[in-house]
């Protein structure tokens, strides 16, 4: 007797999910990954603006140019059905598929899906009980509502950038769309929570989540320490605001990252390094240690250039001390650790070409996640999806062909 195939979270959950780029998809790769059945809208011809994003990109098994790397991020568990809600007739199409669905994503400019009959209160007269998530850049309100929002410029303007980078550089990105994948993180935490709350009452609901207003939540302690002191905030580069040593040391053949987060893990550090620093009072205690950030980094960094990286990582893990080096990609995805964790997958795409995609990082004992389906190749399931769903028959499809809605 074989054990059951553990039933996935989300199951009997439909996503109409008409996003595109990172925020959305990253939020309904993530539905779907729990188990929801996401419908991906695209326009036929063109797809995702991901699609396009390379290089790197995808090589069909018959040596052709396929999809960018960058939409493989994110688009893992959905079905591509390819719809031009421009026209009327794909307008029409997508408003069928909403009573059919429980939740539906779109991450339009705000009031962009107005003319097509698409926006909230459209849909929520067909579906009263929808779960309706707008990520837009600003949100529905507010000055600046109408405006488009990008991961960068909302970086820059939400904070981020002016507390990144080397105090004598300039402002920073952070090399992955932080803004975006926030955003689609918290998405997907209201999605639940209107979920639950429909599941109670039968009440859908509107939700607005914006990549600005997630940006300013997210600066977390440094958006506190500013509220609370009135004194901004200035680059530290690899150093942190409030903690110390935490931060970057070079060593004979590369760099480690040292992360002391107590007293006491400061006196063991000292023990492993031969230095006498956790006696002496500017050091002692951390708020010593940042007041007298110059000198302790200075004496720690003589001591740390003396000796090879794996030295340092040998000796400090053995003292519970927390450090680690500064991997490059090729180094992270041969680590052993990452390896044992299952942190890629493979997957094979309806072309018949494999992929490595980085997998869900939720562990579950009961409901884990499931990869179940390879990104999609653009308009993959229109037929089978719009003939199960809205039970459209051959004539009714070619009719939509012919008028290039589908």
């Amino acid at each position: 007797m074989t054990d059951a195939v553990p039933k996935a979270a989300l199951a009997g959950v439909r996503v109409l999910d008409l996003s595109r780029v990172l925020a959305g998809p990253w939020a309904t790769q993530i539905l779907g990954d729990l188990g929801a059945e996401v419908i991906k809208i695209e326009k036929p011809g063109v797809g995702d603006d991901t699609r396009s994003w390379g290089p790197p990109f995808t090589t069909t098994p018959d040596g052709q140019q396929g999809d960018a790397a960058y939409y493989l991020a994110a688009n893992r568990n959905k079905q591509s059905v390819a719809i031009d809600f421009a026209k009327p007739e794909g307008a029409e199409l997508v408003r069928k598929l909403a009573p059919h669905c429980q939740i539906l994503v779109e991450n339009f400019k705000t009031g962009g899906l107005k003319k097509y009959g698409l926006d909230y209160e459209s849909v929520k007269a067909i579906n009263p009980s929808l779960i309706y998530c707008s990520i837009t850049g600003f949100g529905q309100t507010g000055p600046y509502a109408k405006r488009p929002g990008y991961d960068y410029m909302i970086q820059a303007m939400g904070g981020l950038m002016s507390l990144t980078g080397e105090p004598a550089g300039e402002p920073m990105k952070s090399a992955v769309a932080v803004a975006d994948l926030f955003t689609g993180m918290y998405a997907v935490t209201a999605i639940l929570a209107a979920l639950r709350h429909a599941e109670r009452t039968g009440e859908g609901q509107h939700i607005d989540v914006s990549l600005l207003d997630c940006q300013v939540a997210m600066l977390a302690n440094l958006g506190m320490n500013y509220l609370v002191s009135g004194v901004e905030p200035m680059r530290l580069g690899n150093a942190h605001a409030s903690i110390a040593p935490y931060q970057v040391f070079a060593t004979t053949d590369g760099h480690v990252v040292l992360a002391v987060g107590n007293d006491g893990q400061f006196r063991d550090f000292c023990t492993t390094a031969g230095l006498n620093l956790a006696d002496d009072p500017r050091f002692a205690h951390n708020p010593a240690r940042i007041a007298n950030r110059v000198e302790l980094t200075s004496a720690i960094a003589t001591a740390m250039s003396q000796r090879s990286t794996s030295h340092w990582i040998a000796v400090l893990e053995q003292a519970g001390v927390p450090c680690g080096p500064i991997n490059t990609l090729p180094q992270v995805f041969a680590d052993p650790h990452v390896i044992a964790r299952g942190a890629v997958h493979t997957m094979k795409r309806d072309d018949g070409a494999d992929v490595r995609l980085t997998a869900n990082p939720i562990r579950m004992s009961a409901t884990p996640p499931d990869p179940r389906l390879a990104p999609p190749l653009l308009g993959q399931h229109t037929e089978a999806v719009l003939s199960t769903v809205l039970q459209l028959d051959e004539q009714e499809l070619h009719r939509l062909r012919e008028a290039h809605a589908i």
